[in-house]
């Protein structure tokens, strides 16, 4: 049965005010109304106040030595549901192909494109496997950890605290060090394989000017003997500083995705915990919104550090 523009224009209307209604009824039985109104809000309304804890949460013990935390099962979980995903999207490859197979090859020939458009076809195979995990790993954390069962399903502990059974992988502060880590590692690897050991290592130190300033103080010549080892140690400083800047892209990426993470996920709770009910909807789009540009930032980061590492960084080189 066809609905024409006027019963869909009632529908819409009365949603709106259904989520009008909630939205009342939330503000009304959350802390800031009930104060305002001197209510007592029901206790299948009441929302505990929010609980935030930093170190990821252990959930289960192995012999009391090796322990299991929420984020560690999440990002099991997460890997879990990217492998039976694409198992699901291609085990029956075809010419033309069914839903979920055209919804995997969106997926690749979307991330492909973007590194191709960056890196060029020359070496947009090298890059796209790291670059293409990191993207799906990060954004699949951030979405699962918007789904009811994350932080609802848990453990109470002998004191009493609840302990949620799966808390967003992307809030533990090592889950994020372990993807910048590899991110540096393959960086580095693209770098040494590109242009190998000592011409990679010669884009951190040019040691020429120190090389020639030394062989003119043997000879003599004091003016350019100065001249070469003083820019030559300078040129040795700024290699030393090139070198630092890598490693602090760890923590620069560390601390990017894990504190927009946690911040986002203290900003549900707290709201949820003012006013329950439909208020938290739009900041559940605004977490849609941040998950992927923060997957696309820690992706593409890594894309144009790779790129930078297998570009040639002298004239001569380049032609």
């Amino acid at each position: 049965m066809n609905m024409g523009p006027g019963c869909s224009v009632r529908i819409l209307a009365w949603i709106a005010v259904v989520l009008l209604i909630l939205l009342l009824l939330g503000f009304a039985v959350g802390p800031i109304g009930s104060k305002l109104l001197g209510i007592q809000a029901p206790g299948f309304l009441s929302v505990p106040k929010p609980h935030v804890e930093l170190p990821a949460e252990g959930v289960i013990h192995i012999n009391h030595v090796f322990v299991i935390t929420n984020t560690l099962l999440a990002s099991w979980l997460t890997i879990i549901v990217l492998v039976v995903l694409f198992a699901f999207c291609t085990r029956r490859m075809k010419l033309v192909p069914d839903r979920l197979q055209a919804f995997a090859e969106l997926i690749v020939e979307s991330l492909l494109n973007f590194i191709q458009g960056a890196a060029g076809e020359k070496h947009a195979r090298t890059l796209f496997p790291v670059v293409a995990t990191i993207f799906l790993y990060v954004i699949t954390n951030a979405y699962m950890a918007l789904l009811p069962f994350f932080g609802s399903i848990g453990i109470k502990e002998v004191s009493g605290a609840f302990v949620p059974l799966f808390r967003s992988a992307n809030t533990d502060i090592n889950v994020p060090l372990s993807i910048a880590i590899m991110s540096f590692v393959f960086v580095e690897y693209w770098g040494l394989r590109s242009l190998g050991f000592f011409r990679y290592l010669n884009s951190f130190f040019n040691l020429g000017q120190l090389r020639d300033g030394i062989v003119n103080l043997f000879k003599g010549k004091i003016r350019p003997a100065i001249t070469g080892i003083a820019f030559g140690l300078i040129n040795l400083f700024v290699g030393c500083l090139e070198i630092f800047s890598h490693f602090i892209r760890i923590i620069s990426f560390t601390f990017r995705l894990f504190g927009n993470m946690t911040a986002g996920e203290i900003l549900l709770l707290v709201v949820c915990f003012l006013v329950p009910l439909v208020a938290t909807i739009p900041f559940y789009g605004l977490e849609l919104l941040i998950g992927f540009i923060q997957a696309l930032i820690f992706a593409g980061l890594t894309l144009v550090f790779g790129i930078i590492a297998l570009t040639p960084h002298t004239e001569g080189e380049h032609s």
